[in-house]
């Protein structure tokens, strides 16, 4: 049992890894795509290879575990990255990175809500929680003013909120005891389905030779096979093992990765402010996992 847990640890981080490195990928791919192509482009592709890996028929067992896939669909896969991307045309990306990092404590709040069998909230969460985002605002703003965009920071928000639900329900369909694979795989199906709607909105364009270019190609290859098959299982998988609340948490690090990553890979220079706000964000980070390994966090909450 420990050693799961341990792998559930590793997954989550895997998974944000992955995650906080995706902006260059797709930073690239923005010069000849719309963000609604590289959003279906990739989890199409997502889904295709789930399937590769797994072809196996998943029967739920009654129309409400289908009604939950469903929304873990439209939450995690369509809401989610469209709210994300449209609240960075309105915003600056610091402040939509700045609010997206709330999602753990929409998570805590929400578990607290609907799973009140759950372990009660600790306190440690909440000071951690603190820490965390003090650390990330310093990485986010280093150098920069805070510049506030009423519509823009509210769909950040909203894409917060909006995967918060997703964890919720990710942790839902962990107790219908189906394999990992197969639960990603129906939760894809269902935000690629929701997502054709807005690819009409959108400005949507099929063209697929675009895809000659090998640098597009290595792009879109990283965010499908990585980005949403590979990590999508593991986030999953972390969900499962660990719990909605506990597996969020590591969502303060995108910051810190991205931040590496620029540093690694741009050329970019790691100031003092990012540095320290990269220690305050791994601090917060301890302080809402140190309580979860005591008696009770079997579902990873009260984190």
């Amino acid at each position: 049992m420990e050693s799961r847990k341990t792998f559930g640890h590793l997954a989550a981080l895997l998974t944000i890894v992955i995650w906080g490195t995706t902006f260059i990928s797709t930073k690239i791919l923005l010069a000849d795509f719309q963000p609604a192509e590289i959003l279906f482009f990739r989890f199409v592709m997502g889904y295709f290879v789930l399937l590769a890996i797994y072809p196996h028929k998943l029967k739920t067992a009654d129309y409400k575990q289908e009604w939950t896939f469903a929304l873990a669909g439209l939450c995690g896969i369509c809401l989610y990255y469209l709210l994300e991307n449209i609240a960075l045309t309105f915003t600056l990306a610091s402040n939509v990175g700045v609010i997206i990092s709330v999602a753990p404590f929409f998570t805590a709040i929400l578990a607290h809500l609907a799973m009140k069998s759950e372990e009660k909230l600790r306190s440690q969460f909440f000071i951690g929680f603190v820490v965390a985002m003090a650390g990330i605002v310093l990485i986010s703003f280093h150098g920069r003013e805070l510049e506030l965009n009423p519509f823009g920071d509210l769909l950040a928000a909203a894409a917060s909120f909006v995967w918060a639900c997703y964890s919720i329900l990710t942790k839902k369909i962990s107790s219908f005891g189906y394999p990992v694979i197969l639960s990603t795989r129906r939760t894809f199906f269902y935000g690629i389905l929701f997502m054709i709607p807005a690819l009409f909105i959108f400005d949507f364009q099929a063209d697929l030779s675009r895809f000659t270019n090998i640098t597009y190609l290595f792009n879109i290859l990283y965010l499908g096979l990585g980005a949403s098959a590979l990590c999508f299982v593991t986030w999953n998988f972390a969900v499962k093992e660990l719990g909605a609340v506990k597996t969020s948490v590591y969502i303060y690090m995108v910051p810190v990765i991205t931040v590496a990553a620029s540093a690694l890979i741009l050329y970019e220079p790691l100031t003092l402010l990012a540095g320290t706000g990269t220690i305050l964000t791994l601090t917060g980070l301890f302080l809402s996992e140190y309580k979860a390994g005591r008696k009770g966090a079997e579902n990873g909450f009260a984190k």
